[in-house]
């Protein structure tokens, strides 16, 4: 039985994660997608809420910036 609901949970994660490879385009869904900081920084203070578009020159009027990327884990 608990190897059924182990093997069930990772396929459920499996199929419900979203990854971007190198040279993927993010979808346009994604990039409006909310985000709240964890760390500050010049432009955002700790629990400011950003989204990616604000990067993307196409959708925030044509300022276009380099974006980050997010290395996290789950353990």
């Amino acid at each position: 039985m608990k190897k059924i609901f182990i093997s069930t949970l990772f396929i459920l994660s499996y199929l419900s994660a979203q990854n971007y490879c190198a040279g993927d385009q993010v979808s346009v869904a994604h990039q409006d997608e909310e985000h709240v900081v964890g760390a500050g920084t010049d432009d955002y203070e700790i629990n400011d809420i950003f989204k990616l578009a604000d990067w993307n020159g196409d959708l925030n009027g044509g300022q276009y910036h380099v974006i980050f990327i997010d290395m996290s884990a789950s353990w």
